[in-house]
């Protein structure tokens, strides 16, 4: 059962709010907006967002100039330049898989995991499937918001390789802190996409949480997975022949802000000290290590 009593009456009446808007109707239009490639619309819109978010560093970017993008999807997805953020040279390093902030982090206990302070929900609902939520039991999770400004696009915090992915269908409530803290699991209530991997600490699952106006989500290996917003599951197997990620490779992105939950199995990764929640971090920053070397096959 979920305790509420660390949101404020502001933060139910902003999520209450947002909860009364045809969200799903917005986020569409949101994102054929984000799409264009009329030059004036796209324009606007880029010179917009830089303006409302001044600590944007455009020189970070492989194309620093930001209204060379075809339109503002492209933009604000836009990859970083080569060498920008190094991983972690101790080959045992949790490399942060995006920039943004750290929300609730720890372990999974009873097959729970947090949404935020006295805010807690189930593993097995979050994966869509009990019998994957099992192998995780004991294990670790990590929930990181990405803000409006941040970098966009969500990188692999170990090597590994891709064995499934599921498509959860679901609402699009916020998930800024506000929301997160007065709307009870509402991870497991928004529209994601659970990857599943095999890596040397076992497995791990990414899961990458859709919101209010992220009008999609992308993943490397299938390309664009929404929209459509469908009514239904999909599953994809990969076989032994998937090409494997290196630690720091990117496996996803988001069109506009959206989270990003990382999961680990028993004894297989433990977070560095100084980890708060609410702190910033940045792709490939060390946020602990792994544990264990070990083999891992899982199907869905």
């Amino acid at each position: 059962m979920s305790d509420l009593s660390n949101a404020s009456l502001a933060d139910r009446l902003f999520a209450g709010a947002l909860a009364c808007l045809p969200t799903r109707l917005i986020s569409h239009g949101a994102f054929a907006l984000a799409e264009s490639r009329r030059a004036r619309l796209k324009n606007t819109l880029i010179r917009g967002f830089l303006k409302a978010y001044p600590a944007i560093d455009m020189q970070e970017a492989a194309e620093p100039d930001a209204l060379a993008y075809p339109s503002f999807n492209a933009f604000f997805t836009r990859a970083l330049a080569a060498d920008t953020r190094p991983a972690p040279g101790d080959a045992t390093a949790l490399a942060c898989p995006v920039d943004g902030q750290l929300g609730a982090f720890g372990d999974i206990a009873n097959g729970r995991v947090f949404q935020t302070k006295g805010v807690a929900y189930d593993l097995a609902e979050l994966l869509d499937d009990a019998d994957l939520a099992k192998r995780f039991a004991g294990g670790r999770f990590a929930t990181l918001y990405l803000a409006p400004h941040n970098y966009h696009r969500v990188h692999m915090p170990l090597a590994g390789r891709l064995t499934h992915t599921r498509y959860v269908p679901g609402r699009l409530f916020g998930v800024n802190p506000r929301c997160v803290r007065a709307v009870p699991r509402l991870f497991t209530r928004n529209e994601r996409l659970v990857s599943l991997f095999e890596t040397e600490a076992g497995p791990m699952a990414v899961v990458m949480v859709g919101a209010f106006i992220v009008g999609g989500i992308h993943d490397v290996a299938t390309g664009r997975i929404c929209p459509p917003h469908r009514k239904s599951p999909r599953a994809r197997t990969f076989d032994a022949d998937t090409p494997a990620y290196a630690r720091g490779d990117e496996m996803g992105h988001f069109c506009l802000g959206s989270s990003a939950i990382v999961v680990f199995g028993r004894d297989a990764i433990e977070f560095a000290d100084g980890l708060a929640t609410g702190m910033s971090v940045r792709l490939n920053e060390t946020l602990g290590r792994r544990l264990a070397s070990r083999a891992c096959r899982h199907k869905i």
